[in-house]
């Protein structure tokens, strides 16, 4: 069973929704021809791709709310940074979590900009291939056994967070070492 060691940021994906959700209802008032004036079948085809496309939308942001940004499932640290699957480091390999700051918005030019708390997980540098692994970069970055979770898209982050990252990696590595 997987254990949610940090949440996504609810309050952003919630706002996130309210566009699709306005776009979904005027879709269905469209095709329920609510509207005046709004009979022709132009209107009725917009209010399909409209509803539709708001649908589609508020189902992917219902799902990232399901998500965590890092969990734990089988000896594995699961780092929920890109589409698809989450990546799963191995247990052993996490030494530990850290408080950092960071850009809010990765800017392709590097300036500076609105900056972020953000959490960081230290991955042991003797094992290579964890090194560098490609993530969502609005969501973090992966590189030299550094793994940056922007604060932006996870729960409030502050020492109390971390502190509590930590006792959950201690408590499951002392788990892992009594089996």
């Amino acid at each position: 069973m997987q254990e949610t060691w940090l949440k996504p940021n609810r309050r952003a994906l919630l706002f996130g929704m309210s566009a699709p959700a306005i776009a979904a209802l005027l879709g269905l008032l469209l095709v329920l021809e609510v509207i005046p004036g709004a009979t022709a079948t132009g209107w009725t085809i917009t209010g399909w791709g409209l509803l539709v496309l708001g649908v589609l939308l508020l189902a992917g942001l219902a799902w990232q709310l399901t998500r965590p940004r890092i969990a734990y499932r089988n000896g594995h640290v699961l780092f929920f940074l890109r589409s698809g699957g989450p990546v799963a480091v191995p247990l052993d390999v996490v030494e530990g979590f850290l408080m950092g700051q960071g850009a809010a918005v990765p800017s392709p030019d590097h300036t500076d900009g609105p900056q972020t708390v953000t959490v960081v997980a230290r991955l042991s540098p003797r094992d290579e291939s964890w090194s560098h692994v490609e993530v969502n970069p609005s969501l973090g970055n992966w590189c030299d056994s550094y793994v940056t979770i922007r604060g932006t898209w996870c729960e409030p982050l502050d020492e109390k967070t971390v502190r509590r990252l930590n006792q959950r990696l201690a408590a499951a590595k002392k788990g892992a070492s009594t089996k």
